[in-house]
């Protein structure tokens, strides 16, 4: 009779035997042959990165152009902007469908649309000629569209640039205070009507607000408690750890509230010299962390480019007017880059 030694060691190459015989029915069959990489989708961002990119940004049309044109060498330098995503900056009349379109597209590619809205009253200090909404009721009526137009689409929202820090460095006169903090609190409450979309108020930057503390107020006043948090350095220079003291300090006085930080033109610092015009399209400056929510950091929620880099702050240092895309701006920004 066979000793139970030899028996296993039989069982055991059977075993092995089989194993090979079925191990490709397992897979679904035989591996296929290897065919060419997969072709990332044009509005994909960076792994790392959860937001949408716009495959048909001014960045993206000027890498196409120029690649058109045979500039091949900037074109791939401007693609440190153009693969990277920016916030769409609602327009004035009716953003309704361009918010849409751009929350189809950001569905489409299961990412999160990043959107500013910057249509308060009395915008640009109520000069001469103030941007923004007529009065009241007409902001109602565009931030009621503004949050239609977003739905159920994932959102993240920079909520009025700038609006806070004028009450509190005078560029905004005192009887309108009452009005637009009133006015932000019900932008808050009616774009957190939409599940999916978060609210960041801005909160300025060290360089337009001399103490921080002076916005506790203000942003109880417009709604921070509704709100996801603030944001800061929106359209500014200030680098990540300045920013980052600077919004920890309003954290630390509106009960631990988070921020974002916009890092899309802050790589190389801010400018010398004060004042307006050294921050309006200074030279030498550079693009800044790229997107993304992966901080590392328990207070920031977000390394974000709000200011779409690139885009004029107005007609200083020989830019064009404020809004206007810049392409040689856009290429410095790029090439200054570290990333």
């Amino acid at each position: 009779m066979p000793s139970a030694a030899p028996r296993r060691r039989l069982h055991s190459v059977l075993g092995l035997l089989l194993l090979l015989v079925t191990a490709p029915a397992c897979s679904g069959g035989p591996a296929p042959a290897p065919g060419p990489p997969a072709t990332p989708s044009p509005g994909a961002p960076a792994a790392e990165s959860p937001y949408w990119v716009d495959p048909g940004s001014r960045a993206a049309r000027q890498v196409a152009a120029w690649e058109a044109a045979g500039r091949n060498s900037d074109a791939q330098v401007l693609r440190r902007i153009a693969d990277r995503p920016t916030a769409l900056w609602g327009p004035g009349g009716d953003p309704g469908p361009a918010i849409r379109r751009a929350g189809a597209a950001a569905r489409a590619a299961g990412r999160t649309l990043l959107l500013a809205a910057h249509n308060i009253p009395y915008r640009d200090c109520g000069g001469p000629r103030p941007g923004g909404a007529a009065n009241a009721r007409a902001y109602r009526d565009w931030i009621g569209a503004f949050a239609d137009g977003i739905g159920a689409t994932r959102t993240v929202v920079i909520l009025e640039p700038g609006a806070l820090a004028h009450t509190v460095d005078g560029c905004t006169r005192a009887e309108q205070h009452a009005e637009r903090y009133r006015l932000l609190s019900e932008a808050v409450d009616r774009l957190k009507r939409n599940r999916n979309t978060k609210v960041y108020l801005d909160a300025g930057d060290p360089a337009s607000v001399e103490n921080p503390a002076d916005l506790v107020t203000p942003l109880s006043k417009a709604g921070l408690e509704h709100a996801d948090g603030f944001a800061v350095n929106v359209s500014g220079f200030q680098p990540d750890a300045a920013a980052r003291a600077y919004g920890a300090r309003i954290s630390e006085r509106t009960g631990n509230r988070h921020f974002v930080i916009d890092t899309g033109r802050n790589g190389a610092g801010p400018p010398p010299g004060d004042g307006a015009r050294s921050r309006c399209n200074p030279p030498g400056r550079a693009l800044g962390t790229p997107p993304t929510d992966r901080t590392a950091d328990p207070l920031v929620d977000a390394y974000l480019w709000i200011k779409p880099p690139g885009e004029s702050d107005g007609p200083c240092h020989g830019g064009p007017p404020p809004g206007t895309w810049w392409p040689d701006h856009a290429l410095g920004l790029a090439r200054r880059a570290t990333e």
